[in-house]
């Protein structure tokens, strides 16, 4: 399954060579949402504001103008 984080204003990363920021989404490969959170929290600690579902995230994108940007390769 896909699952979507968000960042919130004053987060960003480098993670595999990736900024991940507020005007970005990034999208975890994982087998279910526990596993997503996991992936999600060693990746970017506490600093990110929300996990969302491919139906979840449709919705929201107007607001991320960087698009969805796959983590990649994470293994926790």
């Amino acid at each position: 399954m896909k699952l979507y984080v968000t960042f919130g204003q004053t987060h960003a990363h480098n993670v595999n060579g990736k900024t991940f920021d507020r005007d970005s989404v990034c999208e975890i490969e994982c087998d279910n949402y526990d596993h997503g959170w996991h992936i999600a929290s060693e990746a970017f600690d506490t600093k990110y504001f929300a996990l969302y579902s491919q139906d979840e995230i449709k919705p929201k994108m107007e607001y991320f103008p960087r698009g969805i940007i796959p983590l990649g390769e994470y293994h926790v």
